[in-house]
């Protein structure tokens, strides 16, 4: 079976966002699968997806501040600024971080690790609603 959707997140401000229950509420066909993938590709170029801890919000604290220091806003010799002071270090963070996830489904289920969840960085101040295409595939 294969099955492709294409949905939105609701916007959120800059940082990381736990968002699994909120992506997994949007396909039902999930539940069918017995053994499969589900891949997720995030449709923007100045936000990403990663898979990490899921139970203590201080890790996703932890990564935006370590995201600022990475890629911080304002660094000297930066051309692409049209679009304003976080849009260049979006662009960086997204490319780090990766806009695509592939997970194993499992019995109708994300077959993922304890404490670990999907994750949306929002690297910009206001990036609005973002779109995912998410392909599913098993039997």
């Amino acid at each position: 079976m294969w099955h492709r959707q294409q949905f939105s997140l609701k916007p959120r401000s800059r940082g990381f966002h736990l968002v699994t229950d909120e992506i997994l509420g949007t396909i039902d066909e999930m539940r069918s699968i017995k053994t499969g993938l589900l891949h997720l590709q995030l449709m923007h170029t100045s936000a990403s997806l990663t898979l990490n801890e899921n139970a203590d919000p201080d890790v996703r604290h932890d990564m935006a501040l370590f995201a600022d220091k990475l890629a911080p806003a304002n660094l000297a010799g930066m051309r692409h600024t049209l679009e304003g002071p976080d849009d260049m270090p979006a662009h960086v963070l997204a490319s780090l971080f990766g806009t695509e996830l592939t997970l194993a489904v499992e019995r109708g289920r994300l077959l993922t690790g304890t404490w670990q969840g999907i994750w949306l960085g929002e690297h910009r101040e206001r990036g609005g609603a973002r779109k995912i295409t998410a392909t599913l595939m098993g039997e």
